[in-house]
């Protein structure tokens, strides 16, 4: 009688624990298949390969996001920067990944595949915007209209990931495409007044801007990409470059304030003796900046150097 009594007990034992298992399955299962959104106070992690872009993150995200950039220092040569592992670390918890393209940020694609997360949404700007592999230009978001595309891909990840929050994300939309407005009008005040004048630059780094301005970059493309890739210029791409500067056939000279070689610096003497007017711009947006000033900045010192010859080599 007792035997019959503990196998009872020894049934409605695995019984108990059948059922307590079946619910730990089921709560197991409605987490998993919640977590693709998150509640309306959650915070989204996020990434910018450059900081250009984790500061539009930042201005549509706001208060929603945590958002960290991976290269924002202006002081080096961002197409020599090599990644670690605090890198990989940074991007391991994020949702949303913002990244360049064409070849000017491959690390993160390492850093990426390194640090696997199904829920990982990554926007390739270049690819994202119809640009081919074979694009020479890689820096994007000089370009004017690239900004506003890529805020409204980050705009809609987020809403995904937060749909409580879509009307927050859509008003600092809103916001942020309208700040964008003195830029245009700096440079189509560019276009008006001095449309067609050349330009000499380094390397290819403003020259999206300078073309929205309607300014000739007279600077031979094989001088501009072997400065860009790290590679000595041929002598006669050194001698059209130079003569630019002697003969005056240019009005302001643009150069990469985040690289200073020997190239660069012979440039600037030429400039600056043959009395023409400098302006130095950035390939990562300098500190306590946002975007749109930056860009706002660099365009009114191109403006200031057209007009009245004043020289701004670098930006405060």
């Amino acid at each position: 009688m007792k035997q019959f009594k503990l196998i009872n007990n020894w049934k409605s034992l695995m019984v108990i624990t059948l059922s307590t298992l079946i619910s730990i399955s089921l709560i197991g299962c409605g987490t998993q298949s919640s977590s693709s959104t998150l509640s309306a106070g959650k915070v989204i992690e996020v990434v910018g390969a450059e900081n250009e872009y984790a500061d539009v993150i930042k201005q549509i995200g706001g208060k929603y996001v945590s958002v960290t950039a991976i290269m924002s220092n202006p002081s080096t040569d961002p197409h020599s920067y090599e990644a670690n592992t605090q890198d990989e670390t940074k991007i391991s918890n994020a949702t949303l990944i913002v990244q360049n393209g064409l070849g000017y940020d491959d690390f993160m694609d390492k850093l990426e595949s390194s640090s696997k997360n199904s829920n990982r949404t990554i926007i390739n700007v270049a690819k994202s915007l119809g640009y081919s592999d074979n694009t020479r230009n890689p820096h994007l978001w000089y370009k004017p209209d690239t900004m506003e595309k890529v805020a409204k891909l980050i705009t809609k990840n987020l809403e995904n990931q937060s749909p409580a929050n879509k009307k927050y994300f859509a008003d600092r939309l809103i916001k942020f495409d309208n700040s964008l407005k003195a830029w245009k009008d700096d440079l189509n005040e560019v276009q008006k007044s001095y449309s067609k004048n050349g330009v000499a630059v380094t390397e290819p780094v403003a020259n999206y801007l300078l073309e929205a301005a309607n300014l000739n970059v007279e600077t031979p493309w094989g001088f501009q990409a072997s400065v860009m890739n790290g590679t000595d210029p041929s002598p006669q791409n050194v001698k059209i470059q130079d003569e630019l500067f002697n003969e005056k056939k240019v009005k302001v000279f643009v150069y990469n304030e985040q690289v200073i070689d020997d190239i660069t610096t012979n440039l600037l003497k030429l400039a600056k003796s043959n009395n023409i007017p400098i302006v130095g711009v950035y390939e990562t947006m300098p500190p306590n900046y946002t975007y749109q000033k930056w860009m706002e900045d660099e365009t009114k010192n191109i403006l200031k150097a057209l007009k009245d010859g004043v020289s701004t080599e670098k930006m405060s």
